[in-house]
């Protein structure tokens, strides 16, 4: 008997347990469910953000069709909205659903969740509501500047009041009732009904963490997505319809936080006037010339060439070509064609690299911008727009100006900088129709001279300025093998690579001399900067030696045997040229005899180093320590005597760019 109640109580407690169970599953929140808030919310911003795109090309339908591609315009902007979207959304994807697998908080991480999401989609839309009085007032979305007067919001509310008061009152109160109308969005639909299964909320929260990243770096390729990605026009303010603020605004933070941290790293103090004085003097530029009352580096350069008419002017930057592989520098025999181009034209003896990236190169070549401890003016933010380069005051003079790349032209913003600052052509990997080869730096040298070269027939008469950016020589070192012999095994090493680029360089000089443009173009070439650059020296001199030539039909050969920087180059173009013109680089016109027997004086960056080099005279600055002297001896630095004089030159010389850059007189009247 006993038995027997035994096991009928036992199959009662069984039956309870199942029940118990069954009563739990059916209390389990789905998948779907948890899914719910994130769907509603993407939904409600990219309703959002598309009807604001869309009202701003409605606004600014004649700047967009000028430029042409609507359809690209629209179809990206959803991209970056995407990008924007992965980005706001990583950390609530990750903690939502860990909350909500716990029956003690699923319910309040529902709450916290829709709370979150409602003041992010408040948001987006409230910089979507800012954006036309600063597009109107600064031709652009927000960016830099935006973010820099939040920190005057007194005078900011007080110039929005007095402007754009209905804006104002209308963002006021957006704020508030997007918050109540997404969090009530959101929340509709009963949420879920019990939490999420343990294993479920792990997963869930690793797939939608892996989509959010994949959506925020939006590419398969060697980068992320950036603003330089969508500069598919010469009209800047278009080129940044395809954003939306939130991420327009974030970008800016971004790129203050990191890549102007070193802006404020100086090397000595002195005051504007003694700066603007000693820098003026060291150009060889008559004094009088300077009378601009805002730019202060303002002048007019006279050419000393006469001409009919200005020439064409072409840059070949040489990634990565540093002396040691030029054989007619004492470098390894890689570089026939270049060795006999160094003998047709007029030539560098000792010129320098002013860092040791491209983005550096660029700035001192195209700019004329002296080297600073912060990054390459190519990447800050206030260079993007109204910066002086080459581009714009060749534009001005009625110039086609193009930028020709086979790689990607977003890599280091360079898109995005010289779409902003003159350029009005820039063909990049994409442009490229069956390449003869490519590899990881996009299509090969070979490909990149064919497309210029047919570019440069395709001007006739119009004048025509291009910058001409080669990257084969690049690790991997990746390029074709035919129609040259190679310099060693295996086939990928750089000496390899140098001998391609070389090869590619012949070709594109011997359809040069049989073109239509040759009788009216100079050209350039020289590269960036060299390939490693390394060294036990605190700056590797050494390294920072670069060849560089200019040539054409009209230029007679010669050397040029003082130092000499890549600051000067752009100077020295104009007057070979045959253009006077009115800009503010101070580099020197080395056509200029009297500028010649100057002492040569050269600005090298390296790293957050920075030297100056006059002669056979250095002077090291680093910041928080004294200025170190030395002399340039036989390929080395030696310790030498303090000389005052000099370290006043180069310390005004580090300081000037760094103002220039932060007081925006590094421009065009």
């Amino acid at each position: 008997m006993t038995y027997v109640l035994w096991a009928a109580e036992a199959q009662i407690d069984a039956t309870r347990y199942q029940t118990f169970t069954m009563d739990q599953e059916n209390e389990r929140g789905t998948i779907g469910q948890a899914l719910r808030p994130f769907a509603v919310f993407v939904l409600i911003v990219t309703v959002v953000l598309q009807a604001s795109r869309m009202g701003l090309v409605a606004w600014q339908y004649e700047r967009v069709e000028a430029v042409g591609g609507l359809g690209y315009l629209l179809i990206q902007g959803l991209r970056f909205d995407f990008v924007a979207l992965g980005m706001v959304l990583l950390i609530p994807v990750i903690l939502a659903p860990l909350a909500f697998a716990l029956r003690s908080t699923y319910r309040l991480g529902e709450r916290v969740l829709a709370t979150v999401l409602a003041l992010q989609a408040a948001l987006f839309l409230t910089l979507e509501l800012a954006t036309p009085s600063f597009l109107e007032e600064y031709d652009t979305r927000p960016n830099y500047l935006f973010v820099e007067y939040l920190k005057y919001p007194e005078e900011v509310l007080s110039t929005l009041w007095g402007a754009y008061p209905l804006q104002l009152i209308l963002m006021c109160a957006a704020a508030p009732l997007t918050v109540w109308v997404s969090r009530k969005a959101i929340l509709r639909g009963g949420g879920l009904a019990g939490p999420l299964p343990p294993i479920k909320a792990a997963l869930l929260s690793l797939l939608l963490a892996i989509t959010c990243f994949v959506c925020a770096r939006s590419t398969m390729e060697h980068r992320p997505v950036n603003p330089s990605t969508v500069c598919y026009s010469s009209d800047a303010m278009v080129n940044s319809l395809p954003l939306n603020s939130l991420y327009s605004s974030g970008y800016a933070i971004y790129e203050m936080g990191r890549n102007e941290q070193a802006g404020n790293l100086v090397y000595g103090d002195m005051p504007l006037d003694e700066i603007l004085e000693i820098v003026r003097a060291d150009s060889g530029i008559p004094l009088a010339a300077f009378d601009h009352p805002t730019i202060p580096t303002l002048h007019h350069q006279r050419s000393r060439e006469t001409r009919a008419r200005p020439l064409n002017f072409v840059i070949i930057l040489e990634e990565s070509l540093g002396v040691e592989f030029v054989g007619a520098m004492g470098g390894l025999p890689l570089t026939p064609n270049m060795d006999g181009l160094l003998a047709q034209g007029l030539s560098f003896d000792r010129l320098y690299a002013t860092g040791t990236r491209s983005v550096r190169g660029i700035e001192a070549v195209v700019a004329g911008y002296y080297p600073t401890p912060a990054r390459s003016v190519v990447k800050l933010p206030r260079s993007q727009r109204n910066f002086f380069t080459l581009a714009s005051l060749l534009g001005n003079e009625g110039y086609a100006t193009s930028f020709i790349y086979g790689g990607e032209s977003h890599f280091d913003n360079m898109g995005r900088f010289f779409t902003g600052n003159g350029f009005k052509t820039v063909i990049d990997h994409s442009d490229y129709e069956d390449p003869l080869y490519e590899g990881s730096w996009g299509v090969s040298d070979q490909d990149l001279f064919r497309r210029a070269h047919k570019e440069f027939e395709l001007m006739g008469d119009r004048p025509f300025f291009s910058l001409v950016f080669s990257s084969s020589n690049h690790s991997p070192w990746e390029f074709p093998t035919e129609g040259f012999e190679l310099h060693e095994e295996p086939v990928a090493t750089r000496n390899n690579a140098v001998k391609y680029a070389d090869h590619a360089l012949g070709e594109f000089f011997a359809l040069a001399r049989a073109s239509s443009y040759w009788e009216n173009t100079v050209f350039l070439i020289v590269a960036d900067h060299n390939s490693r650059v390394h060294g036990p020296a605190l700056v590797p001199v050494e390294h920072f030696h670069v060849p560089g030539v200019f040539l054409g039909a009209t230029i007679a050969p010669g050397r040029i045997e003082t130092i000499a920087s890549q600051v000067d180059l752009l100077p020295t173009a104009l007057s070979l040229m045959g253009l006077d013109s009115d800009h503010p680089a101070l580099g020197r016109d080395l056509t200029n005899p009297a500028v010649r027997a100057l002492p040569g004086r050269a600005m090298l960056q390296y790293h957050q180093t920075n030297l100056f080099l006059e002669d056979d005279h250095a002077v090291i600055l680093r910041a928080g320590l004294p200025a170190a002297h030395f002399r340039w001896v036989g390929g080395a630095l030696v310790p030498a005597e303090t000389l005052p004089e000099l370290e006043r030159r180069a310390i005004a010389h580090s300081l000037w760019p760094q103002l220039a850059y932060r007081k925006g007189t590094y421009r065009l009247p």
